[in-house]
């Protein structure tokens, strides 16, 4: 039950950092201020959350999820939300990213770290 915790505190993590994206778009390169503001605000509780996923998340891990996870949800956010196309080439790196972030996830914690020594001195 407490890994459930923080596994939400990265998914408010990842979601308030996709609503920050968003609004540094909006803000039009930080030359309108309300949105500008709030982008930054928004930027230091995703970091806050993220933070708080790290004390029983691997950080390999959880950034992999918060920056993966981020940049493919942000890019269809930018396809709904200002109605701009995603290239082939876009779509198929996703596609890679979300492919890395899964072999990330299923496959941490069952390999040995890889500066473990096998064997006796």
């Amino acid at each position: 039950m407490k890994k459930d915790r923080y596994s939400l505190y990265l998914c408010i993590a990842i979601t308030v950092e996709i609503v920050a994206t968003t609004l540094l778009a909006l803000s039009k390169g930080m030359s309108i201020i309300l949105p500008a503001g709030l982008a930054l605000a928004a930027y230091a509780v995703s970091y806050f959350f993220l933070t708080l996923s790290l004390k029983k998340i691997p950080i390999g891990l959880a950034y992999a999820l918060w920056a993966g996870v981020g940049i493919v949800a942000t890019s269809i956010t930018n396809r709904v939300v200002f109605d701009k196309l995603i290239s082939h080439g876009s779509i198929i790196g996703m596609l890679l990213i979300l492919a890395g972030v899964l072999v990330i996830n299923l496959l941490s914690g069952k390999d040995k770290p890889a500066n473990s020594v096998s064997g006796g001195r």
